[in-house]
């Protein structure tokens, strides 16, 4: 595929980028303009007009520039979202959403190929773990849909979820690498404020996060109000207790201000009732959180369902009452199975 001195361009930020260039006898500020095609989509490097024709030759010797392509993309009957299956250059298969909003469009992107984590109510983990995606993998993500929604609605996207495929703190340097690099304003320009990661509680992560200096938002997929009920469904509550997570969220608000989100799925006869609503508001109350309560999205060959509307407003109501605050999630693209996983999941089937 490619020569093995060839590194691909897009996992380096913009200071190692940067670095690199000055060894190869350029100026600093090459590496912004190489950059910035890049984060255009350009993936060839004698496209890149501004260049001096003999660094764009030993850009192409040095380097290659990683390329995803989508081989299915499904859109819902409402518009309102579009689901991606893109291609990775070693014939793996990543999932990314595209939602439009009133506000402007958001995206879901992924940061592994599976998961470890293997909750028991959602598609991703089914298969495990395959690799961890490069930074440069997570950044073309958001590179190809910024693109398309361009050329679609002429506008860039505005919101960044890394709440797609796999555990983003499991795959934690490569993660930092692609926030520093989406946050570059030789790139995308997208402010930390703009991005939210979504994580089942990696507690020593947690920690790692808070001291990065990238306020981005964090939602904890939490699921149960206690360690007993959260251990039936997420394998990754036998290692992290609730109690030592919300330790950690009220460091990472202390560190950055960041408002944190704890993320509720609804299961129906699990984990929905009204006791289930009032041990969770005792677990959360003084700390500076949000709940976000989450009818499930049904995983072929699960036997799970989500509750009834009724029951979601009384679990949302009782909370509520306790002084929570707490919304419930709009559901978008469950006519092209837009929940993490599950449509890679059919298309490697076939």
């Amino acid at each position: 595929m490619h020569g093995k001195a060839k590194k691909d361009i897009l996992s380096f930020d913009i200071h190692q980028l940067s670095d690199m260039l000055k060894q190869m006898g350029e100026k600093e500020y090459r590496a912004r303009q190489v950059y910035s095609w890049l984060s255009r989509g350009i993936k060839r490097f004698c496209q890149m007009t501004d260049l001096p024709l003999r660094l764009r030759h030993r850009l192409e010797e040095v380097f290659y520039i990683n390329e995803i392509k989508p081989v299915k993309v499904l859109a819902s009957e409402d518009g309102s979202t579009i689901k991606y299956l893109f291609l990775l250059m070693d014939d793996n298969i990543i999932e990314s959403v595209r939602m439009k909003y009133r506000h402007g469009s958001s995206i879901c992107i992924s940061t592994q190929v599976g998961c470890r984590m293997n909750c028991t109510f959602c598609a991703s983990g089914r298969c495990g773990l395959v690799r961890n995606l490069t930074a440069g993998e997570i950044y073309d993500q958001v590179i190809a849909i910024n693109r398309y929604n361009v050329e679609e609605y002429g506008k860039r996207v505005s919101n960044i979820v890394i709440m797609g495929m796999g555990e983003p703190l499991d795959n934690y340097n490569n993660l930092i690498r692609f926030l520093s690099m989406v946050n570059s304003d030789a790139g995308l320009n997208i402010g930390y404020r703009n991005i939210t990661l979504s994580t089942c509680g990696l507690v020593d992560k947690i920690y790692s996060l808070a001291r990065e200096d990238m306020p981005i938002n964090l939602s904890i997929s939490l699921h149960a109000p206690d360690d007993g009920l959260r251990r039936r469904i997420m394998p990754v509550a036998k290692k992290y207790r609730i109690d030592d997570i919300i330790r950690a969220c009220n460091f990472y608000f202390e560190r950055t201000g960041r408002r944190i989100t704890y993320e509720y799925i609804l299961i129906k006869g699990f984990n929905d009732h009204s006791q289930h609503s009032l041990k969770l508001s005792q677990v959360l109350k003084g700390t500076n959180s949000i709940v976000n309560l989450i009818p499930l999205n049904p995983v072929e060959g699960r036997k799970y369902a989500a509750p009834s509307r009724d029951r979601i407003k009384q679990f949302k109501d009782i909370l509520e009452q306790k002084g929570i605050p707490v919304t419930v999630r709009r559901e978008m693209g469950a006519d092209i199975k837009a929940a993490c996983g599950q449509l890679r999941g059919r298309f490697v089937k076939q």
